[in-house]
């Protein structure tokens, strides 16, 4: 047990002494990592990739300097010194693929790779794996022009940078389960790097809990209504999983869980954790799988029937999205690093982390997560069964009232049954699991037991 561990025992025993107490309890670990992000680093990663002229999919492979192989090769080299202050526990490799010419943006056959770090988990008997990503890849106006300037400085070399920054941070760390870090290539010829990777997953049966992507988080002003708020960001999460079933399509509708899939919970998740960790941050739940009429690199997740959430700026700039670099009418246009607010890719950065790792070493969720129904009655009896692995210390009761986004209130509980006096006709419920040092898994909607 970490020496903090006692201390964190005791105060989660003095404030439980009642089967109902709340409890919020801060990982000192997780704090000091949020702390240990630097805008600085984020920065130099941002301009190094810059550097490269374009990232297009399909530009130059073999030059040092200029193209998405160079961009590829460096991604892995900073991979690979992370790896090394690791003491070997990451390892990194290009995971290359050939892509079949589409008629559409892929002209040709071509081979694409994705770039991943791997952080192998410490418990053998836990097959978890949780995935964060940003897309390698840049565009200029045409999104089939390969050889002009693209620097892709929001789009998206800071989803990269982010999860760079958290790579080499949490590299030094050691968790239960399998964290994967990656550069997908070919988003914006369709996706293509991101699919690869979730066809992989499914194929290979990995057991991905969550997986998140970072697409743009680097612009604070919006084009066009000039707003500006560092205060703010987007996160996606679809309403409907792509592969509902029949029985789960029948369940939803008779429980009215809408606005509950898996996906919403991982939002919902990051906004509470957020909300613990990061100053100066809310999280603004959006609740569609992306913007209007688009996608991103989660989306082949959640098709894939993983849990799968975006994170994007809250204002736009299209001025500097999918340009060329030029000035028209005294207007720069063109995605340059010098329209970013790295102190707001800071804090969005800080949120993933404190999500990433405060889920990295949580429990297993609740299984069997049930409400009874048999009586007519304004209390509800929520039961569950204890997940195997890692102990669990409690759980949290999640209740928010059905026109709400986000949990109202939560109550701690030691047993796995709990009658608690909210209707289930005017509440909706959640079960999760705590450990002792607060760390919690996601929520679990429960189901009707007759």
């Amino acid at each position: 047990m970490k020496p903090t561990s006692i201390l964190y025992l005791f105060l989660l025993v003095f404030i439980s002494h009642t089967n109902y107490a709340q409890t919020t309890v801060d990982d000192p670990e997780i704090k000091k990592m949020v702390a240990e992000v630097k805008s600085e680093n984020m920065e130099a990663t941002v301009r190094k990739l810059v550097s490269f002229g374009t990232r297009h999919t399909l530009s130059d492979t073999k030059s040092n300097t200029r193209g998405i192989g160079a961009a590829q090769r460096w991604v892995k080299s900073e991979f690979d010194k992370y790896a090394l202050a690791s003491g070997g526990r990451l390892t990194s490799v290009i995971d290359f693929f050939t892509i079949k010419a589409d008629g559409r943006r892929i002209a040709n056959d071509s081979q694409l790779g994705n770039v991943m770090a791997t952080l192998k988990g410490t418990d053998p008997t836990d097959d978890r794996v949780m995935i964060i990503s940003g897309h390698l890849d840049s565009r200029a106006s045409d999104v089939m022009d390969a050889k002009s300037d693209a620097p892709g400085a929001n789009d998206d070399a800071s989803g990269v940078a982010a999860m760079m920054e958290l790579a080499r941070i949490m590299s030094q760390r050691e968790f239960p389960f399998t964290l994967i870090f990656v550069a997908v290539v070919g988003e914006e010829q369709g996706l293509y790097g991101a699919k690869h990777l979730a066809d992989v997953a499914k194929e290979g049966k990995w057991n991905v809990i969550a997986m998140i992507n970072n697409d743009m988080i680097g612009n604070s002003l919006s084009s066009g209504t000039l707003l500006r708020d560092n205060t703010k960001v987007r996160v996606f999460s679809e309403t409907i999983p792509f592969l509902e079933t029949e029985a789960e399509s029948k369940m939803r509708k008779s429980t009215n869980r809408d606005n509950d899939s898996p996906s919403r919970q991982l939002a919902r998740y990051i906004k509470t954790v957020t909300n613990q960790y990061v100053e100066q941050l809310d999280i603004n739940l959006v609740y569609r799988n992306d913007r209007f009429l688009r996608g991103g690199d989660h989306t082949p997740f959640s098709q894939n029937g993983f849990t799968a959430i975006r994170f994007c700026e809250m204002n736009e700039n299209f001025d500097h999205q999918h340009q060329d670099v030029r000035k028209e009418n005294n207007i720069q246009y063109g995605d340059l690093a010098e329209f970013m607010d790295f102190e707001y890719m800071k804090k969005v950065t800080c949120s993933n982390l404190a999500t990433f790792s405060n889920l990295a070493w949580s429990s297993k969720a609740p299984t069997n997560v049930g409400i009874e129904i048999k009586d007519l009655t304004n209390f509800s009896t929520l039961v569950w069964t204890a997940p195997e692995g890692k102990s669990v210390y409690g759980y949290n009761i999640l209740i928010r009232e059905t026109s709400s986004q986000h949990w109202e209130k939560t109550i701690f509980v030691k047993d796995t049954k709990a009658e608690i006096p909210y209707s289930k006709d005017n509440f909706f419920f959640a079960v999760q699991s705590v450990d002792v040092l607060g760390h919690s898994s996601l929520p679990v909607f429960p189901v009707p037991i007759r």
